[in-house]
């Protein structure tokens, strides 16, 4: 405290001199303003550049339901329809999970239960819903069917798995013929009965014709990529995570290469569908609005850093595993330092996410700015940046327009 007022007293007496010599009244006063109530702001927090942002929608909000694979998938398919010159619109997650779980419904009976059925999905599962069921507007689909304002499927999810479940374990030795009418229309109850054909802005529209009509989505366009040594890289395979019950096909890349497609895309002005953990305690998207992986732990701190985390609740402590309130050197993710946490479920298949800009911070450091569906959470309104070691370490896979691949990677992949 003694030392700012001394270089205040110094820097206002700098002034005064400057003032004699003619300089301007204004411009003292601002060099006085300046180094008396500047500080060491810059010093405190992150503080981002946008480089490129893509045409974007509102953030939309997921509320209780484990369905961010759908949210994601369609503020993606709204910006891809943005960068195709149509009109900006809000499309029903809804619509999505529901023909999702009746489809599920029937590919777990018919695996005796051998999969994973729940409400959680892949990326590739919205692409499979528009190709083969349709698109529908928000306002035609919103799938709240009683009092409720937001998304609440805690039990509707708990009710259909007790569903499916008495189905495969059958005490009347053979499956009945209405199993799956008994399901649908629980569904229905939940989420309300799907539309055949609606009205929309002065047309008639299936949800069939509504998709590849007016939404203009073709999902032959886009694929799946991820980066993990258990397979050969260049070729595809099916990632073995519990959410990918379509069994979907994902290309294997080097890890650099990963990274590489989703810079090259942004600057392309291609956004991108993100498939990532969020466990990890650099996710601080609440507090600090950044998903980082700093290279000093708590276990690495300074004297000072140790008081204040001495001073921190037991609970605190758990949420906290990096101390960081401004951008610092971040761990070097190795492609094998990503497997090893792949193998020993560190990095899991948590939640998906849509990239919708590159900025960087005050240091020059690079960061993916992310739109998330989680409302209005923080104080970026439910934006957050995720820094490029973030990426590299914890994500799970892409989706991305072939376009928006370089030549290069593309001629590897054979697309």
């Amino acid at each position: 405290m003694l030392l700012y007022f001394s270089t205040t007293y110094f820097y206002f007496l700098l002034s005064m001199k400057t003032i004699k010599k003619g300089l301007p009244l204004f411009t003292a006063l601002l060099l006085f303003f300046t180094f008396c109530y500047g500080g060491n702001k810059d010093d405190v927090g992150y503080k981002f550049e946008l480089i490129k942002e893509i045409p974007h929608t509102s953030v939309k909000n997921q509320s209780q339901s484990s369905t961010c694979w759908s949210f994601a998938g369609m503020s993606f398919f709204e910006s891809e329809m943005l960068r195709l010159g149509k009109p900006e619109i809000d499309l029903s997650e809804m619509f999505v999970v529901s023909h999702c779980y009746r489809d599920k419904a029937k590919k777990y009976v018919r695996l005796d239960g051998k999969m994973n059925f729940g409400p959680g999905g892949e990326l590739f599962d919205d692409f499979y819903i528009a190709n083969k069921y349709g698109l529908v507007p928000e306002n035609i689909f919103s799938g709240i069917t009683y009092n409720e304002k937001k998304h609440t499927h805690g039990e509707m999810d708990e009710v259909l798995l007790k569903m499916v479940s008495a189905v495969v374990e059958n005490k009347n030795s053979k499956i009945s013929p209405v199993w799956e009418n008994a399901v649908n229309s629980t569904i229905d109850a939940y989420l309300g009965q799907l539309p055949d054909k609606f009205d929309y802005q002065g047309k008639s529209f299936t949800p069939e014709s509504f998709a590849s009509e007016f939404c203009g989505i073709a999902g032959d366009n886009y694929v799946q990529i991820t980066s993990f040594t258990h397979h050969p890289f260049y070729e595809m395979f099916s990632l073995e995570v519990p959410d990918n019950w379509l069994w979907s096909p994902f290309y294997n890349v080097p890890l650099d290469e990963l990274q590489e497609i989703v810079d090259y895309s942004i600057q392309k002005g291609y956004s991108v569908l993100w498939a990532t953990d969020v466990s990890d305690k650099g996710f601080a998207t609440s507090q600090k609005g950044v998903a980082v992986i700093p290279d000093k732990t708590v276990k690495e701190m300074s004297a000072a850093e140790s008081a204040k985390w001495d001073s921190l609740s037991e609970k605190e402590k758990d949420a906290t595993y990096y101390l960081f309130d401004k951008p610092e050197k971040e761990q070097v993710i190795t492609q094998e330092y990503r497997q090893l946490a792949f193998e020993n479920k560190e990095t899991t298949d948590d939640h998906a996410l849509h990239l919708i800009g590159l900025a960087k911070d005050q240091n020059g450091t690079l960061y993916y700015k992310v739109k998330n569906s989680w409302g209005n959470y923080n104080s970026l309104n439910g934006y957050f940046y995720a820094s490029q070691s973030y990426f590299k370490y914890k994500t799970t896979a892409i989706m991305v327009n072939k376009e928006a691949i370089p030549e290069s990677i593309k001629k590897k992949l054979n697309l």
